[in-house]
């Protein structure tokens, strides 16, 4: 059992710092560069006298930098709020707003943006030295060790904060409950901006592990992709099951090329029989395990091992059981039928709330017990004590892995000039999962006159760029006369998704 997460590691480097601990395309780095790094970024950090426990945003890619700065963040007794690159600059700036922070970290070159009187540290002003640290400031129990900001329904995103705590429950619980091969060298594909990364990161480093990295520009262009992952060598592959299933279009992604894979591990959004049951063919030496889990309670708190008893008993597959320190309840008022509702989550790995966001906080959260509790949004039900996920009861989704709250997208479409009316509507396949974004629209008067649908289209994409992410933007525009409006004179979203999903 792992009681410190920082010790844990720092110790693994001086028991073997020639070890690796990081695999980045063929360029490697040992736990002992870890440590030594980590210690440099800790030195440094603690210099600028920061205010105790700030948090600090730090934007760059799946570099070996991007994670010694995360240790050294939590060394020097601050969270650390993890940005990709890739996002816009506008991200950047409103989630600086929510978390006040008084630090980026640019370890990739910061967009062209004005950040105020907000600090900028980069990499070559952190020089390399053997600093002594104290262990004393290290982020401890209920201490925030990272924040991880997702969709907002008002435009600006919440900050999940998840103390030292809650991940040594999800990590504990990772290494016990999944027979892990011993020091397994986990793939690394998910952004470290989401919590889906932590199924690969902590239990990877904690257990004197690897981290084999497919960077997001590999996973964006197949070419690229399907050169590279056949020549990595991993034992755990973590991910969603859409990003697998893009897999299955490369002929070597199966067990005779990538015999040393034992395990697959899926979050993010529901996996499908068919997905599974193509998995079970393609590796039938591999373990096959479906979870479930929101940022809000650490990644994950249900698993379950997909077999052949599992795919030739149920249709839609279960999620799992939940972990032992862990409870999960049902609240039938918000279901459609007995015994089905929204799943209320209690333990040990649910977050303490949403960053100096107390309404949003209060809304989710509550303690039962005095155990920490999370109203998920999701609605499902057991069977004995295996659970069943049966979509969200808010309108929120999950699309390639991703939480999306449909509503942020709408509070961006609605300020658009061109708009009267506008509303995205999941689209689902047959399986229950979502399979496009479509933006219903009611243009304002004479809009039509003066530009062709292909143009107004493009003015649309381009404008929801400046706000939010390239995974949020719909991807048909379709163009409507009127909107179903409800009785408080608000279009009636649920009226549009049932429309599309007809």
């Amino acid at each position: 059992m792992i009681t410190n997460i920082i010790k844990r590691i720092d110790q693994i480097a001086i028991n073997e710092p020639e070890r690796i601990a990081y695999d980045y395309l063929g360029k490697t780095n040992t736990y002992g560069e870890l440590k030594q790094r980590s210690d440099d970024w800790a030195h440094k950090i603690d210099s600028l006298k920061l205010e105790e426990n700030a948090p600090i945003m730090i934007w760059g890619g799946q570099t070996f930098e991007m994670i010694a700065c995360f240790l050294g963040c939590v060394k020097a007794g601050h969270a650390y709020i993890p940005i990709a690159s890739y996002s816009n600059a506008e991200r950047l700036t409103m989630i600086q707003e929510v978390s006040q922070s008084p630090l980026v970290i640019a370890i990739d070159e910061l967009p062209n943006v004005d950040l105020g009187n907000l600090a900028v540290l980069k990499p070559d002003e952190v020089e390399n030295g053997k600093f002594s640290i104290d262990e004393d400031k290290f982020v401890k129990d209920e201490e925030n060790y990272y924040i991880i900001f997702t969709s907002g329904t008002t435009g600006k995103p919440k900050g999940v904060q998840i103390s030292h705590k809650n991940l040594l429950s999800f990590v504990n619980w990772e290494l016990a409950d999944y027979n892990l091969p011993e020091n397994p060298s986990f793939l690394a594909q998910a952004p470290y901006s989401f919590d889906l990364s932590v199924m690969s990161l902590y239990p990877a480093l904690v257990s004197a592990g690897k981290l084999v990295i497919l960077p997001h520009d590999v996973t964006e262009n197949l070419g690229q992709l399907f050169t590279t992952l056949p020549k990595m060598k991993f034992n755990v592959w973590v991910s969603t099951p859409s990003f697998a299933q893009m897999c299955f279009l490369d002929p070597t992604f199966n067990g005779n090329h990538h015999d040393d894979l034992t395990h697959f591990l899926f979050c993010g959004e529901e996996l499908t029989h068919k997905c599974a049951e193509t998995l079970r063919k393609k590796f039938p030496n591999s373990k096959i395990f479906n979870t479930y889990g929101p940022t809000e309670a650490t990644v994950a708190v249900t698993q379950v091992e997909i077999n052949d008893e599992i795919l030739s008993k149920y249709d839609r597959l279960p999620i799992g059981k939940v972990k032992e320190d862990t409870e999960i309840t049902i609240d039938e008022s918000k279901g459609e039928k007995p015994g089905q509702g929204e799943l209320i989550i209690s333990g040990p790995s649910v977050s303490k709330g949403y960053l100096h966001n107390p309404e949003k906080t209060a809304a989710a959260f509550f303690n039962n017990d005095k155990k920490a509790s999370y109203r998920t949004g999701d609605a499902g039900f057991f069977d004995g004590d295996m659970l069943f996920y049966r979509g969200r009861i808010d309108f929120q989704i999950k699309f390639n892995g991703y939480r999306i709250e449909l509503e942020e997208i709408n509070f961006y479409l609605s300020k658009n000039n061109l708009v009267r009316y506008g509303v995205v509507a999941p689209k689902y396949d047959k399986e229950h999962k979502v399979k496009q974004l479509i933006a219903q629209i009611e243009l304002n008067e004479g809009v039509q006159d003066k530009y062709s649908e292909a143009e107004i289209t493009k003015l649309i994409r381009e404008d929801l760029a400046k706000n939010i992410m390239p995974y949020m933007i719909p991807q048909r525009f379709v163009y409507r006369d009127d909107m179903p409006i409800s009785q408080n004179g608000k279009v009636d979203i649920k009226a549009v998704i049932k429309e599309v999903n007809a």
